[in-house]
């Protein structure tokens, strides 16, 4: 799962999220799921989870953002200029399900993925004739 903040600027330091792998461990206790691999950067972290089918994904995510963005309001409220309207979480965020796969699979796929993946490849113009211009579609 990866989980961006609202304010994509430098808005954790090494303690934020030395305390936000805490309280995402102990989110995840609570919902009988356990928390594999943590890491972050200044404006987003990664979280590898393994939870039991009964487990809706949307519930953990949402007890995940909701848990560890009130405690670390309370906890370092210099953080809170960083908050977006309130919020310090975005909206969305990205969460990917590779079933019983062993973690090793895991870690070497997304290895894979990283080495092979290619810069984005532009949009070929519209063909001559092709298509409905502005001037049609009125």
């Amino acid at each position: 799962m990866v989980v961006v903040t609202t304010h994509r600027g430098r808005v954790f330091a090494a303690r934020h999220l030395a305390r936000l792998e805490e309280l995402f461990r102990a989110v995840c206790a609570e919902v009988e799921c356990e928390l594999v691999e943590f890491n972050g950067d200044h404006d987003h972290v990664h979280l590898r989870l393994t939870y039991p089918p009964k487990v809706a994904v949307a519930k953990l995510v949402n007890s995940v953002k909701g848990v560890s963005a009130r405690r670390l309001r309370r906890e370092f409220s210099a953080l809170e200029r960083r908050f977006w309207r309130g919020h310090l979480w975005s909206a969305s965020c990205f969460a990917g399900s590779v079933g019983p796969a062993p973690l090793s699979v895991v870690r070497h796929e997304d290895q894979q993925a990283l080495v092979g993946a290619s810069p984005r490849t532009p949009i070929p113009p519209r063909p001559e004739g092709g298509g409905l211009s502005a001037k049609e579609l009125r």
